[in-house]
């Protein structure tokens, strides 16, 4: 898991706090902490709008803030528990040999193909939805055409196809053209969709997600001290008046 750990020793600003009760003061600390934390995931997002070409809700959301309270006084940003183990962000970040894909398995032991395939990459016929990626549409009638839908009741059949004369057709060629997958338009024209490689994809290191982090945690950390000492006194006041 991909985390940044966010803490601080009280003993660095005790002398600050002398207005404060000391059930106040860790929780001085743990707000600042919190604000400090949010600061960095605001400082990930913005680099991954510089990194990646319009990057989804789902890249963007893949990371939290997990909160320091006053006993731990320690924060986090971290990944979601929802991200997954094979999340892509985990190759932007490391680089390396990524693993197979769930639509590379199912095309793998689903599809009709005499030679080795690991990966199946967009092509430059892919059909692409807002945010440049391959869109749901068409890769849910690539693997029903294929016969490769987990549910076997999703694959196209022949009876199907004739009945959808005006669609779109794919299929994986036995010879003769680059290994992958294509589409067939009612026109007749071929467009290749997915080209098929015998290997893993290897990904360099471009996320950066401790670069600049640690620059934001220095930075802004003393700032939202300051402003969360100045919130716990201004209560301690408004206390001791009342």
């Amino acid at each position: 898991m991909m985390m940044f750990h966010l803490n601080v020793d009280t003993a660095q600003f005790d002398r600050a706090l002398d207005g404060l009760s000391e059930k106040r003061m860790p929780w001085a600390a743990a707000n600042a902490l919190n604000d400090t934390a949010k600061d960095v995931l605001t400082h990930m997002r913005e680099r991954m709008e510089v990194v990646f070409d319009r990057p989804t809700r789902f890249t963007k959301n893949a990371f939290m803030v997990w909160k320091a309270n006053p006993r731990t006084l320690t924060a986090a940003v971290q990944e979601r528990p929802s991200v997954g183990k094979r999340h892509y962000l985990k190759m932007q970040e490391r680089g390396g040999a990524r693993a197979q894909t769930g639509l590379e398995k199912l095309l793998a032991s689903g599809v009709a193909y005499e030679g080795a395939l690991y990966a199946a990459i967009p092509a430059d016929g892919a059909k692409l939805d807002a945010f440049g990626n391959w869109s749901r549409g068409e890769r849910t009638q690539v693997l029903s055409d294929l016969g490769a839908q987990r549910d076997t009741r999703s694959n196209a059949t022949t009876a199907s196809r004739k009945r959808n004369k005006k669609r779109s057709k794919y299929f994986v060629p036995k010879h003769g053209l680059t290994p992958g997958v294509y589409r067939r338009d009612t026109s007749g024209q071929l467009n290749i969709v997915l080209a098929f490689i015998d290997h893993a994809p290897a990904y360099e290191k471009r996320l950066g997600f401790y670069d600049g982090a640690g620059e934001v945690f220095e930075e802004r950390l003393p700032i939202n001290l300051r402003a969360s000492l100045e919130r716990e006194l201004a209560k301690a006041a408004l206390k001791a008046r009342g």
